[in-house]
């Protein structure tokens, strides 16, 4: 796979102390990204599955996490790998919530068996591209044009109550290159 960050504990990006991973690659190149350093895969960010897990692994055995955000890029530009990751994780917490600029409809007709894995065993979709002139500072959401798909019906409850007690927030990690900020970001940030 190639993945850019593993951050943890990420508190703004769905509900609970959870890990965040931003995986590289993405042709869609969405005027306002907040990632566009992650456009392009990177030979220094290719790790296998197995590696990935045990870095996973060494943070879960070390701390609580409550579920999983992953985010890019485009994580679907690499389904296959994500399929398997997606399995290995869902021991650690089935609470998965994925990212992706395609609409639900769009991956569903893919016909992948690897795609079609990924959205049978994630707790959460939120789909569509970024549009900066529909950014409205949503929770959870990048602009209004996007929707959260809650496709495990077992996190309903969880993530509606998330949807009305919560607030928009940025959280910032130091890492070895500066400052990460993570959160959904307001318009022209």
């Amino acid at each position: 796979m190639n993945v850019a960050r593993i951050l943890y504990p990420v508190r703004v990006l769905g509900p609970g102390e959870r890990v965040g991973l931003w995986l590289c690659g993405c042709n869609r190149g969405c005027k306002g990204c907040s990632n566009p350093e992650l456009w392009q895969r990177k030979p220094e960010f290719e790790i296998s599955t197995d590696n990935l897990l045990r870095l996973i692994h060494k943070i879960s055995d070390a701390h609580p996490v409550d579920g999983f955000t992953i985010s890019g890029g485009e994580p679907f530009g690499q389904s296959q790998d994500l399929s398997e990751f997606v399995k290995q994780i869902s021991v650690i917490s089935d609470d998965i919530l994925i990212y992706s600029g395609y609409k639900l409809e769009t991956l569903r007709s893919r016909n992948d068996s690897a795609t079609g894995y990924i959205l049978d065993n994630v707790a959460v979709l939120i789909d569509g591209a970024y549009i900066e002139e529909l950014n409205d500072n949503s929770l959870l959401k990048g602009s209004s044009n996007q929707k959260i798909h809650i496709l495990n019906s077992g996190y309903s409850a969880l993530y509606q109550r998330y949807l009305s007690e919560t607030h928009n927030q940025i959280q910032n990690f130091t890492t070895a290159d500066g400052i990460v900020s993570v959160g959904i970001h307001r318009k022209g940030f």
